[in-house]
């Protein structure tokens, strides 16, 4: 997890959203509505955009999970915060972490999106404050930044 190999005891059937939190510390991953509805709780496994409120441990056994807390500070994420910091794209934070996450996902899977790729990717992220034009202006500004076309690097 987030780089480092972590071990917790636990019923195999556990939410993996609760042992973030609960076992681990790791409240960036947020609660949000505990069904896979909202995508505040959006966290990568091996490299793809998973909803951890309904992803069993056993799930997950083995494999690499990134938590918005362990999104490096270079490459596309690195980015990424940059662009959501120049577009004053997060408000009231709830829903930032799982967007932050999805939007990596995406950057690495496809460096250039069009917007309507972007759209379509962040289609399971629910943000209320009305920031989603912001959120958008920030993706593809960090896609620019990072070289879209180019090779988005990995983070």
């Amino acid at each position: 997890m987030n780089g480092r190999v972590r071990r917790v005891e636990a019923e195999a059937d556990t939410a993996l959203l609760y042992v973030l939190r609960n076992d681990f510390g790791l409240y960036g991953t947020r609660f949000g509505c505990g069904l896979n509805l909202c995508g505040a709780c959006h966290v990568l496994v091996d490299g793809r955009v998973v909803a951890s409120c309904d992803t069993p441990l056993w799930a997950v056994e083995g494999k690499e999970i990134t938590t918005v807390e362990g999104l490096p500070e270079d490459g596309v994420a690195g980015a990424l915060r940059r662009a959501f910091l120049d577009e004053q794209a997060a408000q009231c934070g709830i829903c930032v972490s799982g967007i932050m996450v999805s939007a990596v996902g995406l950057l690495n899977e496809e460096p250039d999106p069009s917007e309507e790729r972007i759209r379509a990717a962040l289609d399971g992220n629910l943000c209320r404050c009305g920031a989603q034009p912001r959120m958008l202006r920030a993706i593809r500004r960090a896609a620019a930044e990072n070289g879209a076309g180019g090779g988005g690097g990995e983070s």
